[in-house]
């Protein structure tokens, strides 16, 4: 990876975590409506898979969506006010954290139903199919919307008309409170893809490089018209399911560890320095 790249993923990375560091504490004044899910932890996958999109690609994301949005090009002024509830966001202070859209840079929006952005983006690359156009769209969710209906039908649709779209899965250990190992019957759910007679990739989400090499790869082959495809990214909720979640439900272990042994900006910032693309200071 050159330099210029590396630095560019670095510094969305670390843009997505200070917006989630102030949103924390935003919330925690009481100044936020309603609640938000934090995307610490997971930011190398929407970086890694979105530096590869055009503003005229499509995204649909989760209630976990300001790593999305903001890999996507959206401004923070414009995302702060929304979960301010101010005029000036991006649906006029209604939609809020979960529901953050900006179509002038192809984000389809935020979803606060767990899978539901799944078959917009399936209807996007659709679009795409129709028009004869080589835009394509990605699907963020979650490893708990893998088991949602909605996942399937999309997948099997997409297969049968070949359409551009990646499915992207980002595995954060837990879905709401069920600990990942009680939600599939297998450890590989890229797995579930052979079913569809399509490509099933995993990477290990927490090393962006992984991450924008399978995601470029998956892209280009859309493109192409070469239909769709799963990208697993195995990560780490640094957070809870929600801002002020007592997450009874993790280990001491698990909530103060986390952090620090499975930080994806902690690694990107090691091997980029280790490869002299830049200093420690």
């Amino acid at each position: 990876m050159d330099k210029k790249t590396a630095l560019d993923l670095y510094r969305v990375m670390r843009r997505i975590r200070d917006f989630e560091e102030r949103s924390s504490a935003l919330f925690a004044e009481g100044k936020v409506w309603g609640t938000i899910h934090s995307y610490a932890g997971e930011e190398a996958i929407a970086v890694g898979v979105c530096a590869h999109l055009r503003d005229d690609d499509w995204i649909t994301s989760t209630h976990r969506g300001h790593g999305h949005c903001i890999a996507k090009g959206a401004d923070l002024g414009r995302m702060y006010a929304e979960l301010l509830g101010r005029e000036t966001g991006y649906c006029r202070g209604r939609g809020g954290s979960m529901h953050i859209a900006d179509t002038s840079k192809g984000n389809l929006g935020a979803n606060g139903i767990v899978g539901g952005g799944i078959p917009i983006a399936t209807g996007a690359a659709l679009t795409a199919k129709q028009l004869g156009t080589d835009q394509v769209a990605v699907s963020f969710f979650g490893d708990g919307a893998a088991n949602q209906g909605g996942f399937h039908e999309s997948a099997n649709l997409a297969a049968l008309w070949k359409l551009p779209v990646v499915y992207v899965c980002e595995v954060n250990q837990y879905a709401e409170s069920l600990p990942v190992e009680r939600e599939f019957p297998i450890k590989d759910i890229s797995k579930r893809a052979e079913g569809y007679g399509i490509p099933g990739v995993r990477v290990n989400g927490l090393d962006v490089r992984e991450e924008y090499k399978a995601a470029g790869e998956l892209i280009a082959r859309a493109r192409r018209g070469e239909g769709p495809s799963f990208l697993v990214a195995e990560a780490y909720r640094h957070e809870g399911h929600y801002y002020g979640d007592p997450r009874k439900y993790q280990t001491k272990e698990q909530i103060e560890g986390w952090k620090t042994k499975f930080d994806p900006i902690a690694e990107a910032r090691r091997w980029i320095v280790d490869a002299k693309l830049a200093t420690a200071a």
